[in-house]
This record gives structure tokens, sequence and C-alpha cells, in this order.
């Protein structure tokens, strides 16, 4: 493979920067393009908790724990990413629940305590109602999505990647069954390979080239408090609402780590989300709501991401999933691997497009 392999990635929120940094590093030369400007969209209305927590078959936890080890990696080799394993503590499931997922994680390796009111009370003290029973993750953390998509594509650019950003791309191109670039409103830019990394707006694009991508975009609505001193030492996973403060002193709250789907009255729920919000602190009426979000998360019909290069049609790589923040670095190292060595690696192989053709 040669080391000027050409290769445009669509997409500068945490897939597309993380797999145009590695690239950039393994020395390929490539092109970023983007319909706005690095961050992305999804992910800049992401909860960004890092975590292999419940509801993982052991393939999925496998991968997602590989990635965790990966965001330590990654943040001491590019500057200005905002990481911190900061700890999950959790108890929004019925206790049932929490001690079937602690023992079937617990026996994966997961390290996964469970802790009492007291200790609770301990490990986040400003919380009004600490939990009799929840579990704690001390490997579990978060990290600034935007501040870390922008500076993963900011090292790429310092290493000599190219961006093109205000500029959405209109379809890919494709030569006798290859895809060989990307049309916008006004050039044509040609590649080697092309990767697809665009979010809610990947399935658009590759059904231009005849591939199919199928995709659901559940909606949903954070919401930001105006920074503030510190309240929380880490995640807080609660049965009323997931929340966690930010590196800048923000309250971030959703429903779940998805966020809540919002409904018809968005500012409504907002507000009502960020009342919870407030409840489950001490101190919280010192809160003030600065804004909400609204996104729509790119997520694979199964629930499960989509790596991997397009079945007959070459010259296309997908990475479209919901668990962005989490798989960023494993999806970019991994990726980069196949698109320049050919080589594929093992905890990737239940998430090829071709699982949907069976």
């Amino acid at each position: 493979m040669p080391a000027s392999k050409d290769i445009i990635v669509i997409g500068a929120g945490i897939i597309g920067a993380s797999i145009a940094w590695h690239l950039t590093k393994a020395g390929a030369k490539v092109t970023i393009v983007e319909a706005a400007s690095p961050g992305g969209v999804a992910t800049a209305n992401s909860f960004a908790w890092l975590n292999a927590s419940w509801g993982n078959p052991k393939p999925y936890f496998r991968l997602r724990t590989r990635s965790l080890a990966e965001w330590t990696r990654l943040a001491s080799e590019c500057p200005g990413i905002q990481l911190g394993w900061v700890g999950g503590l959790l108890w929004d499931m019925p206790r049932d629940q929490l001690e079937a997922y602690a023992a079937e994680h617990g026996s994966w390796g997961y390290g996964i305590r469970r802790i009492d009111r007291a200790e609770a009370a301990q490990l986040e003290p400003n919380l009004a109602a600490p939990p009799d029973f929840a579990l704690y993750v001390a490997e579990e953390g978060a990290v600034e999505p935007v501040s870390a998509a922008r500076a993963l594509t900011d090292d790429a650019l310092r290493g000599g990647a190219r961006l093109i950003s205000g500029a959405p791309v209109a379809s890919l191109v494709s030569e006798n069954g290859r895809v060989v670039g990307i049309r916008t409103a006004d050039a044509t830019v040609r590649a080697d390979e092309v990767v697809l990394a665009a979010g809610t707006a990947s399935p658009e694009l590759a059904a231009t080239v005849g591939v199919n991508l199928p995709l659901d975009t559940p909606p949903g609505v954070l919401v930001h408090s105006h920074p503030h001193s510190k309240l929380l030492n880490g995640l807080v996973l609660a049965d009323r609402a997931h929340i966690r403060q930010t590196a800048e002193g923000r309250i971030v709250a959703g429903a779940d780590f998805g966020g809540a789907d919002p409904g018809a009255d968005v500012a409504g729920t907002a507000r009502a989300l960020f009342a919870e919000a407030q409840a489950m602190l001490k101190g919280g009426d010192a809160l003030s709501l600065d804004f909400h979000t609204l996104g729509y998360r790119p997520t694979p019909a199964d629930g499960f991401p989509i790596i991997g290069r397009a079945d007959n049609v070459a010259g296309l790589y997908i990475a479209v999933m919901h668990s962005g923040i989490t798989l960023a670095p494993v999806v970019g190292l991994f990726a980069t691997e196949e698109l320049l060595d050919g080589r594929r690696d093992p905890l990737l192989a239940p998430y090829g497009l071709s699982r949907f053709a069976q």
C-alpha cells in the first residue's frame, strides 16, 4: 500500500474526525469534507458517556471495552482532548435488573461494584436523595465531544490533511462499480477511497451509488445549564435523569444516555427535564438553564454499528453508529488498518453491512 493513498472522509463529527486523524498519522493523503464545521451534528448533541454498560452482548462489550482503552491512548497522542475517567454511578433500573447486569458484566471483567446509600453519598455528596442501592464503575468516564472532534481534526490538518467545510456532499461519484469521489455543489473531488461517516446523512449519500443503509434516527433532547461551581464528581445515571458536569462547569442532563424523546413540545420537555436535574442536586436551585439541544441519533436498524466496506461497491467504507463517542478511537484505528493494509480486526466481524442482506 503506497503511503500516499488518497482518501476522502465525509463527516467531521467524532467518528469522521477519528478516522481522518488515524489515517493521517498512518501516512494517507486525507481530505475531510464537512457540511457545517468540525464537530458534526450528532456529536454536538451527545451526552458523551464513555462506557461498556448494560445491554451489550459479549462481542459488543469487547469492542466497547477495547475502545475505552484506546481513548486513553488517543488523548495522550492528540493535544486538546478533554477526557476524564470520573466513574459512573447507576441506579436507573429495578434492583433485579441491576443485579443481573452486575453479575453478567462483572463476569466479563467489567469493574462493577455494588454500593449502598452511605457510599453513594460519599461518592456524590451533592445528591439530594442518594439511592439505597446502586452500581458503580470507576473505569467509566466522559469526554467533551465537540472539542475532541475539533482537536482531532486540527491535529490531522497539522499533519497534512485538507478540510473542505461548509460544502455539503450532494452525491458519491462512481465509475464501473467503484466509488471514485464525491460531488458538491461546486466541485467534484476524486480519491482512491471514500469513507462515509456522515451520521444521519449517510443513507441518502449511500443511496446515490445504490447502497442501502438501514438507519433509524430517534430524536433526543439534552439540557445544559449555565456554568456553575462543581456539584458532581462523576456521571450519575439515575431513575429520574442522567446527569454529568462538563469541563466548563455546565450540568448536562437527559432522560437517558441518548437524550429524551422530546415529543411535540420540545421546549416544555427541556424545562421539565431541567427541573428534574435541579431536584436531584443539593443547591440545584442555583442552576439556571442556558440552552437545550435536539439531536437525531444515527442508529442502525439492529442497534449495532455498521463498520466496513460496502457490499458490491468498491471504494466505499462505511462507519455509522449511535455509540460514536465511546467507539470513536477504536473505529478510527481499525478502519485505518482495513483501509490501508486490508486487515480487518476480528472485533469488527459482526458489524459489516452484509448482515442486513441475510
